[in-house]
Order: structure tokens, then sequence, then C-alpha cells
């Protein structure tokens, strides 16, 4: 296994950055970073949170300029000050978040800002069917993106560079929330994509898929490059060692900490929409003291109106029951005071104040908890030490406690959050994509404290996209589709392919009950 920086085989290279370098206040993101990306082959970039991966993708992309360094586009240094600058080079960027309008069709979302390529119209609409049809992306230019799912939402972001010309395409976590099924369909439109002459640069956390799909990989740590690997030369193992400079531990065996103690108990809970549409259909749900439930559906399918209507954030019907008290008066501040933890899908919307220093974010929730408060007034002091040790035992990286929220990377800022509502023993903890964004070193730091506090009699309800970590975590898992449990899995024995399966809806996925083998 090579750890030599930057040395592809020779060919010809369609990206070389050399020596970058940027700065912010207080941090290095990157320094001295090399990289050298082939024409026409898929390139993947790892690294842990705060490593400086997305850092370097948006000098690439003229959001940030560096401080030291060069870049070069097909053997030309380039001067990148803008996206425009950038698409004008031929680099598109498809980001982890989806940039659609579901009001609109695929062909509005698409021509939308790229007027000048082809209008809107039929020119646009048979320009947008050649590159549908010429990548093997099955594309119609007349849905509506609220009507699409996940996977084709995908590669509608995909279409959008490709029509504005792009020849180098930047992937940030293309496969977080997609189900193995639509990986799979996504990396065969990436491969047809190198094999007609486009590049592709890959950011994802999922070392299995980087070893699949990859023909080469750098790994960054600390802002650096540390090696250039081939996939056939590493193991995920070594990748992920590579990563964090540093042995991770063995996974854990699965082991049974259920109790017969009924810490949350939801009966016949219905959401509607403010248009009247159900997307919650009379959902029951019961989960013990030492138990994790896990709920398994494509995005979309009423697992996050789930979640806000037992934060009481949303809505609804039916009885929600908290250690035996009926909670549906509470509101969300007296429900979370009287022992329910929240880690929320949207942590820029729901989990933090981007301004605010770490500290203040510590105390947000729980203001008038300990060590927050005495009871009476916020204990800012008291706050501040205890910010410091979830920033040391959760492994933050940050300059200090002082430093905006909105300053830390995604993963850091998702390992805060952890960290805070963990810190309050909660008697239920609600986790959606409690790992969404984070490296492998915190993602298993994070399943352990989950694991930990199983233990320790906490209950958990576990939304993610993530089916290893369902299924790895979970005691029970329950399948989510449409607003309805259809199915309840025993994750000793379900593969994540059939998982997929159930989570699509398909009529003819047996439900894997606990204890049938299938």
């Amino acid at each position: 296994m090579a750890e030599s920086p930057g040395d592809p085989p020779a060919g010809r290279v369609a990206v070389e950055l050399r020596g970058i370098t940027k700065r912010f206040p207080g941090v290095v993101a990157n320094s001295d970073i090399h990289l050298r990306v082939e024409r026409g082959t898929i390139h993947a970039i790892v690294g842990e949170n705060g490593a400086g991966k997305s850092t370097l993708m948006k000098i690439l992309y003229g959001m940030y300029r560096p401080d030291e360094g060069e870049i070069l586009v097909d053997g030309t240094t380039a001067h990148l000050t803008t996206p425009q600058q950038a698409i004008a080079a031929g680099i598109g960027m498809v980001h982890q978040h989806f940039m659609l309008a579901d009001n609109l069709t695929v062909l509005e979302n698409v021509a939308l800002g790229a007027e000048k390529v082809a209008g809107i119209g039929g020119r646009a609409a048979a320009k947008i069917r050649d590159i549908s049809r010429q990548y093997g992306l099955n594309v119609d230019p007349d849905a509506l993106v609220e009507d699409l799912g996940v996977g084709d939402r995908q590669r509608v972001e995909i279409l959008k560079v490709l029509y504005r010309g792009a020849s180098i395409l930047i992937l940030d976590e293309p496969t977080a929330v997609l189900v193995p099924q639509e990986v799979d369909e996504l990396f065969g439109n990436l491969r047809q994509l190198t094999r007609e002459g486009l590049t592709i640069i890959f950011i994802s956390h999922k070392l299995h898929e980087v070893l699949s799909v990859a023909d080469a990989i750098t790994v960054i740590r600390r802002g650096t490059t540390v090696a250039s690997v081939l996939p056939g030369e590493v193991t995920a193992r070594q990748l992920a060692t590579l990563m964090v400079g540093s042995e991770l531990p063995s996974p854990e065996t699965r082991e049974s900490t259920v109790t017969d103690d009924v810490v949350l108990d939801v009966r016949g809970l219905t959401v509607h929409t403010p248009g009247d549409r159900c997307v919650v259909d009379a959902v029951d749900l019961v989960i013990r003291r030492g138990e994790v439930v896990g709920i398994a559906g494509v995005e979309g399918n009423g697992q996050a109106e789930l979640v806000e209507a037992i934060m009481g954030m949303r809505p609804s019907t039916g009885t929600i029951t908290l250690d035996g008290t009926d909670i549906v008066e509470w509101g969300t501040r007296q429900r979370r005071v009287k022992g329910i933890g929240y880690i929320p899908e949207d942590r820029h919307r729901h989990g933090l104040l981007l301004d605010a220093p770490l500290w203040e974010n510590r105390i947000l929730g729980h203001q008038t908890e300990s060590p927050n408060s005495n009871g009476f007034l916020i204990t800012s002091s008291a706050a501040r030490r205890d910010t410091e040790r979830i920033v040391t035992e959760f492994d933050v990286r940050t300059p200090g406690i002082e430093v905006a929220a909105g300053a830390l990377s995604g993963g850091n800022q998702q390992k805060l959050i952890v960290g805070r509502e963990m810190s309050h023993q909660p008697k239920v903890l609600i986790a959606a994509h409690p790992t969404r964004g984070v490296d492998v070193g915190a993602q298993a730091a994070i399943w352990d404290h989950i694991r930990e506090a199983r233990r320790a009699g906490m209950a958990v309800l576990l939304i993610s996209a993530d089916l290893d970590e369902l299924i790895g975590l979970s005691d029970t898992l329950q399948v989510i589709y449409r607003g309805r449990f259809v199915a309840t899995v025993d994750p000793a024995t379900v593969t994540p392919e059939q998982l997929g399966l159930a989570m699509t809806g398909a009529a003819e996925t047996p439900s894997l009950e606990k204890g049938d083998k299938e």
C-alpha cells in the first residue's frame, strides 16, 4: 500500500491541485494539499470531518480563494474566483442536499438559471432528453420533481450540471439518502459518465462504496494529503486507519439489553399536512427501556412527520405516552424537560444557532436544566465548562468554545448536538440521522455512545438512511412506506438488499419477522 500523495499513474490529468493552502481565523483548513485527478476516472476523496475536504472542493468550485497554491484544469492554470468561472471551466458540483424546487418540472429545474444554453421550451427539453439518453440517466423532463423518488432527484441534480456543459463533476456525499438499489443505479450512471470521457470527484464517508466505485482514492487528514492509493491495494479498515491516523476498534458484537418496561407508547398517531394530505397514517409504536427501535424508509415517506409529531412540533391525532404519562397536550419544551432527547434531521433548522458560540448552543433546549441553570438564571461559567467536556468527549474539532457553530464542519456540528442531547440522559432519545455527514471515526464513536446509553436503560428511536447503521444498532426494525409501517424485520437476519426492497414498497417482499431466517 503506497503512501505517496498525489501520484496516480501517468495519463491525461483533468484536475491538478498544487500546494493548496487555505486559512480561516484560528484555523488552517487546507495545508499544502496536492491532488491529481485523471480524465475519465472516478477519484474519491476521503477524510474525517474537519479534514478539509469540503473546503478543498469549494476552492475548486470557485466558492473560496486559496491563500497559496495553484489549480490546473486540463494542464492550464485556472483562476477560479466564482462558481460561474468554475462552470465556464467545465466544473460542476452536486451538493449533498438537493437544490430542487418541488413545484417545478425537471425541465424547469434544469434550465433555471441557464436559459442561455437552450432557453426553456422545446429546445431545452430536447437537450435534456439527449443528455439523459447519452448517459443513461432516464430522466423525463416533463415530470414534476415532487413526484420523483430520491434516486431520480439525484439524477436530476447530475443532469443540471451536465446541461451546463460540465466535464468534471464534484459529487458531495451523493449516496447519503439512497437505498442500496438506488446506489447501484447511481454507480452505473457514474461509470457511464466516465466511459463518455467525463471525470468524477467523489466525496463519501461510506468506505465500502468508495472501494467499489473509485478508480483512485486520496486520503486527507487534518488538512493535508497523507496518501494516494488504488482500491485494490487497501481494505475499508486500512482506509479508515489512514483517515484517522490510528486503528479503529473492532465492531461490537450484538447484545440484547431490552427490558419489559415501556418508555414510549404511541397509538394511532395520524398526521395531516395543512392541505389535508395524510402523511402518517394511524401508526402504533412501542419502545422499551434499553431498546433501539429503528425506522427504515426512503425519505419523504412520513418518518420526519412522525418524529415531529412525537416531539410536539406538528399537530397530530392519536395518543403518545411517556413513561406512563399522557403527553399529547404537552408542548415541545415540556416534552424535552420531562425526558425526550432530540437529535434533529435538519441540524441547521432545528438543532443549532449558527451565529451563536458553541457554549450557547450547548444550552439550547436545556436552558432550565443543570449545569446550564441554577433554577433561576443561566450559569454561563458552568455551561462553558460542560461545553469543554463535550468537545473533548465527543471529539468536536474546534479552536475553542467561543467559535460560532456555523464555523464548524457539518460533522463537528453533529457531534456537538449528539453530545448535548446525550449529556442529559433522556428517558428516550429520538435520533434522526445521528451520523449523517460524519466520518467513520466519529460514526463509530456515536454508535458506541448509543450502545452505552442503551445498556444504561435509555430507549432510542433511530431514523437513518444508513442501512448498515439501522441493522447494526437496532433491536427491532420497522419499515415505513407512505406513512404506514409495512414490515417488521429482524436486524439479526435481514440483509440491506431485503431492507431496501421493503423500503420501496415492493408488494412481493415478505415481512421478515423476528425468527424468520429468510
